[in-house]
């Protein structure tokens, strides 16, 4: 038989062996290792990164809850806030130097810019009262509101104020949807909601609950 007739069979050697066994137990450790996600499931949304819109529409009616419970009514505000400021901001408000308020109150839609409109309320002079009613909504006024959303719980700034927009969207979904805001001069507007406290004198109140007549 010649040279070139002679079969030449490859040879496994020990290290061969050894190197396909630990590709097998790699390969077998991946398996056991992989989840299947469904799709929308909360698995999935832990992969997908974190979502405002889901956060806002889990977090909203609690919220809601919360500023409606606690909310004062306007006059009463009013007067606790022009007797001590810092007092009344300790008795009714959450958070530090700029506390959130809750208020409660109904008047007369005066004129508006930019879908906010202000709203004269009886007993309560020398007031600017504004309520915003989209279609942007800015602030972090609900998110701020309960006082136990804190920054630590979120990955970095920008997912802490996508929080506050995300509560924003929930609350335009179910308490503006639907609403004209396009000519509310002259009627009657009853409003529960929460404004931060920069100026006692003019407040800028993000709605939770909203009726016109």
């Amino acid at each position: 038989m010649s040279a070139s007739e002679i079969s030449i069979k490859p040879r496994i050697g020990r290290r061969g062996l050894i190197l396909g066994a630990v590709a097998l137990c790699v390969v077998a450790a991946m398996a056991l290792d992989t989840t299947v996600v469904t799709i929308g499931s909360d698995e999935d949304t832990r992969v997908a990164g974190f979502s405002p819109d889901a956060y806002g529409a889990e977090q909203f009616p609690r919220i809601r809850e919360d500023i409606t419970t606690r909310a004062v009514d306007a006059a009463t505000l009013a007067a606790a806030l022009a007797e001590d400021k810092a007092a009344a901001a300790a008795q009714y408000g959450t958070g530090g130097a700029m506390p959130v308020l809750p208020v409660r109150l109904s008047g007369t839609v005066g004129e508006g810019k930019g879908g906010i409109y202000d709203v004269a309320v009886e007993g309560v002079e020398d007031v600017r009262i504004r309520v915003q009613t989209g279609p942007a909504i800015n602030g972090t006024d609900l998110r701020d509101a309960p006082g136990d959303i804190a920054f630590g719980e979120f990955k970095n700034q920008i997912e802490y104020q996508d929080a506050g927009a995300g509560i924003n969207r929930a609350m335009k979904a179910e308490v503006l949807e639907g609403l004209d805001t396009s000519d509310l001069t002259g009627k009657q507007m009853t409003v529960t909601g929460a404004f931060k406290l920069i100026n006692p004198k003019m407040w800028l109140i993000t709605p939770v609950e909203v009726s016109v007549q």
